[in-house]
């Protein structure tokens, strides 16, 4: 029994030894890739709409247990924002055609207006250089709703 024993630990022993050397002489391992050090993280963008290069090129600092998890955090919330803005501007541009459709032509004029004010950057008020800064504003509050009547098909829209 013993010298079963022994020969199984020899044989482990010879292995490992050749399976070192065949890593050693063996070079790279092309599944590796380099890890980046912390501090190489790149957020998502928060001037523009998200496009897909954008997500692809997001990348997040390291810690012990993983990513750093205030920066996952605000990049999921910020492509779910990007994400319930472009699913509301795809409602409203359907409604926009569907009323144009319909011959109701103020409806999709009012739809249009909303439409392009909401993708109209924001540019804020230049401050004289006579006049201190102001504190920087607070949140804006929510963004106003637009009502839309609709009219049966059988009935004609009132001409405006």
């Amino acid at each position: 029994m013993g010298q079963l024993f022994l020969f199984i630990v020899v044989a482990l022993v010879v292995a490992a030894i050749v399976f070192g050397v065949t890593v050693m002489i063996g070079g790279n391992d092309s599944a590796l890739t380099p890890v980046e050090p912390d501090g190489r993280a790149v957020p998502l963008p928060s001037d523009r709409p998200l496009g897909e290069e954008d997500v692809t090129h997001t990348k997040f600092d390291t810690a012990w247990r993983g990513y750093r998890m205030a920066q996952v955090d605000q990049a999921l919330q910020r492509a779910a924002y990007d994400i319930g803005y472009k699913g509301e501007l795809i409602g409203v541009l359907e409604a926009e055609v569907t009323a144009l459709r319909e011959g109701r032509v103020a409806d999709a004029d009012v739809l249009r207006r909303a439409r392009e004010a909401a993708i109209a950057p924001v540019t804020p008020a230049p401050v004289p250089a006579s006049e201190p800064k102001a504190e920087p504003a607070a949140e804006p509050g929510p963004a106003p709703v637009i009502e839309i009547t609709t009219v049966p098909a059988d009935e004609p829209a009132a001409k405006q």
